[in-house]
């Protein structure tokens, strides 16, 4: 009866997303610092960004910082990169260290380039003669980019129930603007937080979490108070192959996410894993109530080489009107 109504519940959460994947985009309120909203693991990103109850070890932390309680080994470490759009590179890396029963602890790193930006400013009186185009053009903009930098606790409770969270120091420059008073800065930095839990059960592999990513206070340029893009996930998991193939060796794992943010209206995300004989991994996912995101896939690699497990994961996620999304990592455990 309780595998029934498990079924029945997921089955019922995922159809949800033919519903809202009609949904248009609705922009409730404006945010900063959005950078902080993209996603530069492949393998969640090959999910459809579902990974609130399904990511797991360093990777965890950037989801739900929960999910770093369930290494396996003394040593995590992974290096991410994603060739975003609009020429915009996205690296990322973070380090996990397993202390047993003390929990595990983790940094984390994050650094956007912008590329390249030509800083344009408004003609004087009698300038329009000189610049027909009616602007200058006063070459590329130095100081640009966007970072964070922070640090991730996580521990297990029992076997079924862990808690995490991070403290992370982001910033963004955005070079500079002359003004009457002399030229300007427009940086700006904060401290975010990020709080997640995860809860297993003993129903082959069924698992959920919930996490509130980017928590800060708000930021000021000029006389505008900007708030942080602030989520609220709650995600589901479960292992399908155990009704399929019970016998199968090999997993099939489905995972869902409900996303609440301030900037955008309530977003779903599906994703599907098919791991074979630990070696290979098969993903795809969907994203709804996206304007531009939608359908992505991915593969893994994973294998022994010495002490170490290496795992190579690469994705591709569909992009409307800009290129899409190519993202490659490549993670350590010792």
């Amino acid at each position: 009866m309780k595998k029934t109504i498990l079924i029945a519940l997921l089955l019922i959460l995922t159809s949800l997303t033919t519903t809202y994947s009609q949904v248009s985009l609705n922009k409730v309120a404006q945010t900063t610092m959005n950078f902080l909203l993209v996603g530069t693991s492949p393998k969640a990103s090959a999910m459809g960004e579902a990974f609130t109850a399904y990511g797991s070890g360093v990777e965890g932390m950037f989801y739900n910082p929960a999910g770093m309680a369930e290494m396996n080994s003394q040593f995590n470490v992974t290096v991410n990169y994603t060739d975003w759009i609009a020429d915009i590179n996205y690296l990322s890396g973070g380090v996990a260290w397993n202390l047993n029963n003390l929990g595990v602890i983790g940094i984390n790193l994050l650094t956007v380039d912008y590329g390249t930006i030509h800083g344009t400013s408004l003609l004087g009186a009698g300038e329009s003669d000189l610049f027909p185009l009616g602007y200058k053009d006063n070459g590329n903009v130095s100081n640009v980019g966007a970072y964070s930098v922070g640090i991730t606790y996580a521990k297990s409770i029992s076997e079924q129930f862990a808690f995490g969270g991070t403290v992370r120091f982001a910033g963004q420059n955005l070079g500079q603007n002359l003004l009457e008073s002399g030229m300007k800065d427009n940086n700006a930095s904060k401290l975010v937080f990020d709080l997640g839990v995860k809860y297993k059960t003993f129903f082959n592999g069924f698992a959920f979490g919930m996490s509130i990513r980017n928590f800060a206070s708000n930021i000021k340029r000029e006389e505008i108070d900007e708030q942080l893009p602030l989520v609220f996930a709650l995600g589901a998991s479960i292992n399908l192959m155990n009704f399929i193939l019970p016998e199968h060796d090999g997993a099939l794992h489905l995972a869902t996410d409900f996303l609440h943010q301030n900037n955008y209206s309530e977003r779903i995300n599906v994703g599907l894993e098919y791991i074979f004989l630990n070696m290979l991994s098969v993903r795809g996912g969907y994203q709804t109530n996206r304007d531009l995101a939608s359908w992505s896939g991915g593969v893994g690699f994973n294998y022994s080489l010495f002490d170490y497990e290496v795992e190579v994961n690469y994705s591709y996620s569909r992009y409307e009107i800009f290129n899409s999304v190519n993202r490659l990592s490549l993670l350590f455990a010792f």
